[in-house]
């Protein structure tokens, strides 16, 4: 009977301690970040630049003028759909040294300025069912850290409602138009301008496309794409892209309700300018901006 209650109460002992175990390894389980795809860099462009991965994920760029640190986000050697996301960020270890340029097939070529921690690019607009892989290049040799590569998905619905339209073909800074003030009267932080365009491929040589926003009559860019302007305030937009969007900061929506927006470019041929808000329900009603929490008597220290 002595032999009988002590097999018992081993085997008790032993499943507590199973479930006891399996309890304690489920929150560090479920810790697991499904959107950090930083293990998918496994390569570089150019044989004479290298990486290194370290223990906590994370990778040291060795990189060359205009190599690149290449994510291959295939599956099963097929290129993935990333409409359900709304951007990809980059986080560094340390501010960057130089210019960092990332770049998603032919459709989306992004620019992030030095001394930034972080790069994140909105794939807002973009065609983003078949991505094969992507790349981040730097204008001079450096080493970066990156602690992580993340997606983020899509949380947020928009209102789109059309302030400019026709047809400017920038060409080589040639030609501009101004988005007058009246039609962003009802703009905000938080809000988007859309520009929806096409790129002129015409010339095979030609091998990148721009974009620059000041508010009107002054030299001053939107401040909403800052970290992805280059030193002229210019942005840089893939060959295949069809728009590019801009969210506002409080000091961009008091400009454009002020003073408008005047947009031209480089071979880029503009036919539309939207101006999109958050769709709130009852139940999610959103992040307010700072204008509004000033407006109803919020207390800022």
């Amino acid at each position: 009977m002595n032999k009988l209650l002590l097999q018992l109460g081993t085997r008790v002992f032993t499943c507590v301690a199973i479930i006891s175990l399996t309890a304690c390894t489920l929150p560090w389980m479920q810790e697991e970040d499904i959107y950090d795809i930083t293990s998918k860099f496994k390569a570089t462009w150019n044989v004479h630049e290298n990486f290194e991965r370290h223990g906590d994920g994370s990778i040291t760029f060795y990189s060359v003028k205009y190599g690149g640190l290449v994510g291959l986000v295939r599956e099963h050697n097929l290129p993935v759909d990333w409409s359900g996301y709304e951007s990809i960020t980059f986080e560094f270890e340390d501010t960057t040294q130089v210019e960092t340029q990332l770049l998603i097939g032919n459709v989306m070529r992004s620019w992030g300025k030095r001394g930034i921690n972080k790069l994140t690019c909105y794939f807002d607009g973009l065609d983003m069912r078949q991505v094969d892989q992507v790349v981040l290049q730097t204008a001079e040799p450096t080493i970066l850290t990156i602690k992580r590569v993340r997606l983020t998905p899509v949380t947020t619905s928009w209102n789109s409602r059309v302030v400019w339209k026709g047809n400017c073909n920038t060409e080589e800074w040639t030609s501009g138009f101004v988005v007058k003030p009246e039609k962003l009267r009802d703009a905000k932080e938080g809000d988007k301008i859309e520009f929806v365009f096409s790129t002129d491929t015409s010339d095979p040589k030609r091998s990148y496309w721009l974009l620059k926003s000041v508010y009107n009559s002054t030299e001053h860019t939107l401040e909403g794409n800052k970290n992805e302007q280059n030193e002229w305030g210019c942005t840089m937009v893939g060959q295949k892209a069809t728009s590019y969007r801009i969210r506002l900061t409080a000091r961009d929506a008091k400009e454009l309700r002020s003073r408008g927006i005047f947009v031209n470019g480089y071979f880029v041929n503009l036919t539309q300018v939207n101006l999109l808000t958050k769709i709130r329900s009852a139940d999610q009603p959103g992040e307010e901006s700072e204008e509004e929490k000033a407006s109803k008597g919020y207390r800022w220290e």
